[in-house]
């Protein structure tokens, strides 16, 4: 029964001794006495069946984190670099999560339940909105200008003005204009919390060791889980750290080559000429994508002729699908010796480039992740105009995941060049933090602030700015009565105010300078520590070498002296004799 058991070899020598008698037999070899009475037993059964159980439980809840498996098989055949993708893919559908459920709680969910009569006649469905996202998407809750200014928790019929209803006195409605502005806010102001958390962590697991010293013994030594019981798991594992091995060696044997200063200086003139053709090909896609979208602006499209909406994304995405065949050429042409600064160097390049590829023997892991970030992006940029986003984003994310999975078990090959990637999520995390979460949150603080709402539709129609819904509801509650009375002031002190977001903002960059701080810090205290260590070990060469010495003195004199006592007398006259 022990040997079924998945337990390590310690805990199941602990049991089968807790299971003998103090001489030494099986208590149920020693007759009736060392029988277990019928109490025994079945305490003895309900633990046994209790830890069978928890158990299973968490094989359970291990079975219940997304996509377990199939990452595990990922990272054990084709490494942490490909495994590096899926991971921040996995991430991303975490923050979409939250900021779905969010936008589905306070927003979606409420004007589903309260939905405004319509103005106009609502267009049919034709099936050309699933390439357009317009015609009858318009008159949903996907889009900003189905929305109500109105309160929604009472019967209301907009005006020919558009007017906002006029709430009894003393009650509090529901406020759409304030609650979807308000939700908006705190979903960003949650989103970047937890990515800065996010962001903070991965540099604290990638950077706090400041080498790999060592890691080849560990990995060889310690990396075996010995609970492994299934053949398809110990296939699993043993692949996992054959790949790990493939990257320790590849990164040990990149650190031991030099290169001459004529490689040097040749590769650094390759390196610029190729920055050259790739900003003008940059730029000349730009002006041609640029001169196009005027000549679409210029030429307005009614509500027949919807499909010539999808001349400028086809322009797009055949620029898209070309692009990358030359950027291909030009990276053949740099020939760098480290795949970690070809990646970066990819992804700098892609940073401003929607990238797709097909038929790629090596999966490319700069284009994939520039795909996710200028997704996202895009999400963020459009959730205030359209609050389904994230959700739409879910569903791409999850498709994705799938899609790439199966392409690269099918089609890719692990790379050539086997490599560890320690640092890549902080990469993307920082990438995904820095240029696109922060770019967004600018754009709409600005679109907040001083952009002029529509005055036909949507939840602000009849204010200068969104960022008036505030003060008429501040308005509003002053009104109420005296019970909400230190609400107005409430969103005096913390919204009206700058003060606030000034010291919000302050303690937030102290926050990262100290995280900071903390790594350094702790990355120098190791950096001791491995200095001691390795002290400590020539300490122990040393002293192992002087008793090796004193052993071998000893050992000499001892033979000596056993020569001497064996040697028969008559040798030892004839030896005074000749002396």
């Amino acid at each position: 029964m022990l040997r079924g058991m998945p337990l390590s070899l310690a805990e199941k020598r602990h049991l089968r001794e807790d299971s003998r008698s103090p001489r030494g037999k099986p208590r149920t070899q020693q007759g009736g006495r060392g029988l277990l009475s019928c109490c025994g037993q079945l305490r003895d059964g309900c633990i046994l069946a209790l830890h069978n159980l928890g158990l299973a439980l968490l094989s359970g809840l291990q079975a219940l984190k997304p996509w377990h498996y199939a990452l595990k098989r990922i990272g054990g055949q084709f490494g942490s670099s490909v495994l590096s993708y899926f991971l921040f893919l996995k991430t991303l559908l975490a923050f979409n999560t939250l900021l779905m459920l969010l936008l589905l709680a306070f927003i979606v969910g409420v004007q589903a339940a309260f939905p405004p009569t319509p103005l106009g006649s609502v267009p049919a469905f034709t099936g050309l909105e699933l390439l357009t996202g317009g015609g009858r998407f318009t008159h949903t809750v996907m889009y900003y200008g189905y929305y109500s200014n109105a309160t929604l928790n009472q019967p209301c019929v907009p005006t020919l003005d558009g007017s906002q209803c006029t709430p009894e006195a003393g009650s509090l409605p529901y406020n759409m204009p304030l609650a979807y502005l308000f939700t908006m806010g705190v979903a960003f102001f949650i989103t970047c919390i937890t990515l800065v958390y996010s962001m903070s962590r991965s540099f604290g697991e990638s950077y706090r060791v400041g080498s790999t010293s060592g890691v080849h013994a560990i990995t060889v030594f310690c990396s075996w889980d010995y609970k492994v019981t299934q053949k398809w798991a110990s296939r699993l594992q043993h692949d996992n750290i054959r790949t790990q091995l493939k990257e320790l060696l590849a990164e040990w044997q990149q650190r031991q080559g030099h290169r001459s200063m004529c490689v040097w200086l040749r590769q650094v003139a390759v390196l610029g000429l190729v920055w050259l053709l790739y900003l003008g090909t940059t730029l000349g896609c730009a002006v041609a994508v640029y001169t196009f979208s005027e000549l679409v602006i210029e030429r307005p499209v009614s509500a027949e002729r919807e499909g010539a909406l999808l001349a400028l994304p086809v322009v797009v995405g055949l620029i898209n699908l070309g692009a990358p065949y030359l950027y291909r050429c030009l990276a053949a042409l740099e020939r760098h010796d480290s795949p970690v600064l070809e990646v970066y160097v990819a992804i700098c390049r892609l940073i401003a480039e929607k990238k797709l590829q097909r038929g790629k023997p090596e999966f490319d892991i700069a284009g994939n992740v520039l795909e996710l970030i200028y997704g996202q992006t895009l999400t963020w940029l459009g959730v205030l105009f359209s609050p389904l986003l994230p959700a739409m984003q879910i569903i791409k994310l999850l498709l994705l995941f799938y899609v790439k999975k199966t392409s690269l078990m099918a089609n890719c090959q692990a790379p050539r060049r086997p490599w560890k990637a320690s640092h890549m999520s902080t990469v993307f995390i920082s990438l995904l933090c820095f240029p696109s979460f922060l770019g967004a949150a600018i754009f709409l603080c600005y679109a907040v602030w001083q952009v002029k709402p529509s005055s036909i539709c949507g939840p602000f129609r009849t204010l200068n700015t969104m960022y008036e819904a505030g003060k008429v509801w501040a308005g509003r509650l002053e009104q109420a009565g005296p019970g909400v009375s230190w609400l107005p002031w409430l969103h005096r002190s913390l919204v009206e105010n700058t003060f606030p977001v000034y010291l919000v903002s302050a303690l937030l960059l102290a926050v990262i300078y100290l995280n900071i701080q903390v790594v350094k810090g702790q990355r120098k205290v190791i950096c001791l520590l491995k200095e001691q260590i390795s002290n400590e070990g020539e300490d122990k060469i040393f002293l192992i070498d002087k008793i090796q010495c004193v052993y071998e003195r000893k050992e000499r004199s001892r033979i000596g002296r056993t020569e001497a006592a064996v040697r028969p007398p008559a040798l030892l006259i004839d030896d005074a004799d000749a002396c």
